[in-house]
């Protein structure tokens, strides 16, 4: 996956360490072999699906937004929208992705809006874990944090959001 620093992918994000430690979040960094999708990082950690944070990065009414479900499930884009209150919703390119993060890998943006300017809405689902697990930016880190804190210090907001089994996650009403 094409990264803009040199550096990007081989640390953890170093402006979310910091923003951890300033908020006084409590966090874990886990270093593992490369993975790409989100089920396939919560394998390789160990941890339930369910526990991972998938951040997705959504351009609703030409604004990116950061959107948040677990490994297992898919942003429904009518959701998203209609919780948005925008008209037009679909999913960040990966040129968008390296503008808005260019120290992160792609696919691997945390989800913390305050270090790219952007709110966080998650999907209700994230709420009933004590703790999580998300990308640090990199394919090769993970953080896992306490839910509770990383929510008051990121003012997390909480929608449905997740897709249902009859209804495909690219419909956008």
């Amino acid at each position: 996956m094409p990264a803009t620093t040199p550096t990007a992918g081989t640390t953890p994000f170093p402006p979310l360490l910091l923003w951890l430690i300033e908020h006084d979040v409590d966090h874990e960094v886990h270093e593992h072999h490369a993975t790409i999708r989100a089920k396939e990082t919560a394998r390789t950690e160990g941890i339930d699906p369910r526990r991972f944070a998938k951040t997705i990065v959504l351009i609703a009414d030409e604004r990116p937004t950061l959107v948040v479900v677990d490994a297992v499930d898919r942003v429904d884009l009518a959701k998203a929208g209609a919780f948005l209150a925008a008209r037009s919703v679909r999913l960040a390119t990966e040129d968008e992705l390296l503008a808005l993060a260019p120290g992160c890998e792609v696919g691997t943006i945390p989800p913390v809006g305050e270090l790219f300017g952007l709110s966080v809405t998650a999907d209700h689902a994230i709420h009933d874990a004590r703790e999580i697990s998300f990308h640090a930016g990199s394919h090769r880190f993970t953080m896992h944090v306490d839910r509770a804190a990383w929510e008051r210090a990121g003012r997390v907001a909480y929608a449905d959001l997740a897709a249902t089994a009859d209804r495909p996650a690219w419909v956008n009403a």
